[in-house]
């Protein structure tokens, strides 16, 4: 593969490194960063709950297939609609964020910092790398499914603000915090069991008194199985509680009945309080 004068330009202004073409793959490897986030024309408009500036920029890699980039590979905020020609493997950050890509295909296999895809037009996360160093976000999309994620994030994993109804494909270990609030849930099935950070599920249709407490204990004890157990009894014990006091309440008006009822029984002699008792019987009492 030879480059032609566009792409050489493309990369000469672009790469802040070391480019070379790789003459076994065809690929372009590049040691250093490559950033051609570019922000020509900026509008402002609603993102279902918030803001986000949109962009035009590229539309493609100028047909550059590239392979190894050692540093940083941004290309943010443009109107990218493809991965195609993304490199193989990034050692630092990948961002693609705030474009109209709707398929990850073409996404890098393995990437040693940050990969950020949030604020497209992501329906499925097929395609997205397996291996993230440091945290993933895929929030501000139309995601109904996580199927596809890496299921080991070394930092954060945020994927809010979709249209999730399930957690099924969550990576199962998270090293930094985990977000999937304001998405369509019912339930924490899929949920990573292992989470080194803050625990948001909030805004869905989780009930609240998990909702409400999972961050917390989350904290304390990192694996999801054994916060949901504690939650649960939290649960349990405060009912018990509530129980416990009616009863005790009950009980002391029973008691009270005795109290009132106490003298004028110890006057009854044994022998008359047996006749009371069986004609008492009679009227359906002391069965």
């Amino acid at each position: 593969m030879e480059l032609n004068k566009e792409q050489i330009k493309f990369l000469d202004q672009f790469a802040k490194g070391r480019w070379t073409l790789n003459e076994k793959t065809g690929l372009v490897d590049i040691e250093g960063d490559l950033n051609f986030s570019i922000r020509k024309k900026t509008e402002y408009c609603v993102w279902r709950r918030t803001t986000i500036v949109i962009c035009k920029g590229l539309t493609d890699f100028k047909g550059v297939k590239f392979g190894v980039v050692t540093g940083d590979f941004s290309c943010h905020d443009n109107s990218l609609e493809s991965l195609e020609g993304a490199p193989q493997e990034v050692g630092g950050n990948f961002y693609c964020s705030t474009n109209n890509i709707k398929s990850l295909k073409g996404a890098p296999k393995k990437v040693g910092g940050d990969f950020s895809c949030k604020c497209n037009n992501l329906k499925s996360l097929k395609g997205a790398p397996q291996w993230v160093g440091g945290n993933f976000y895929c929030y501000g999309n139309k995601l109904t499914s996580l199927v596809g994620a890496p299921q080991k994030v070394g930092g954060s994993f945020d994927c809010h603000l979709n249209s999730l109804k399930s957690l099924e494909g969550a990576p199962q270990k998270v090293g930094g915090y985990f977000r999937c609030s304001d998405n369509k849930l019912t339930s924490l099935v899929g949920a990573p069991q292992e989470v080194g950070g803050n625990f948001r599920c909030e805004n869905n249709k989780i009930p609240e008194f998990i909702s409400d407490r999972i961050d917390e204990i989350m904290d304390k004890c990192v694996d999801l199985r054994i916060a949901l157990v504690l939650i649960k009894k939290e649960i349990i014990d405060k009912k018990q509680k509530e129980i416990d006091k009616i009863n005790s309440e009950k009980q002391k008006e029973i008691d009270k009945i005795n109290s009132e009822f106490a003298p004028f029984l110890n006057q009854v002699l044994d022998d008359d309080l047996v006749k009371v008792v069986s004609i008492a019987s009679r009227y359906g009492h002391f069965d």
